[in-house]
């Protein structure tokens, strides 16, 4: 019952239309890096991020585009940026904090897509069938070492369009000593 680990640091999704506010008018993302979910990316471009308190630079763009600007942080970085995001799944933007996003073609201001998101595991149909879950049950996960914990309140991510993995957030990764390519075990 052992998943691998992806541990997810900040980064920020971009609409077709913010994408070439912040990048130039016909601007692409372009590879750096697979990801470990089909399709997904590492771009090489970045992008800063800016809050009531403070800015962050060098905030790694993740492709492909999608159809709302969507900045995933961890709490710590919350600190740093002055927003207070809920905590939720990919997507689910409604009642969020807005942010200023400078490129280096133009800057652009959101009223909303400020999330951390909540850790999750990632899993084909097939996969689902053979941890005995279904999509959208909560579960618990345990780690090991010098750092074991178990982390409640993980979500169950099932589609064919996905790649086995437990997404967490720095902030968790550290305190539990973890890093990606780790396994951690969900607990029947």
């Amino acid at each position: 019952m052992m998943i691998p680990i992806g541990v997810s640091n900040r980064h920020i999704h971009l609409s077709n239309e913010h994408l070439a506010q912040l990048f130039g008018e016909g601007a692409e993302l372009t590879l750096l890096k697979p990801l470990s979910q089909p399709g997904q990316f590492a771009a090489n471009e970045t992008v800063t991020v800016e809050g009531p308190k403070g800015k962050i630079e060098n905030v790694r763009v993740l492709g492909p585009v999608r159809s709302m600007t969507q900045l995933e942080i961890s709490k710590t970085d919350s600190f740093k940026l002055g927003v207070q995001p809920p905590i939720r799944l990919s997507g689910d933007i409604e009642g969020t904090p807005g942010i200023t996003i400078h490129g280096p073609k133009g800057t652009v201001t959101v009223d909303k897509g400020v999330i951390i998101a909540k850790r999750h595991i990632h899993m084909t149909p097939k996969d689902a069938e053979t941890f005995g879950v279904k999509d959208k049950q909560v579960v618990k996960v345990k780690t090991e070492g010098e750092r074991a914990l178990i982390f409640d309140e993980v979500i169950v991510r099932v589609s064919e369009n996905f790649a086995l993995d437990m997404h967490i957030d720095t902030d968790e990764a550290n305190a539990a000593g973890l890093k990606t390519g780790d396994y951690v075990e969900l607990i029947p």
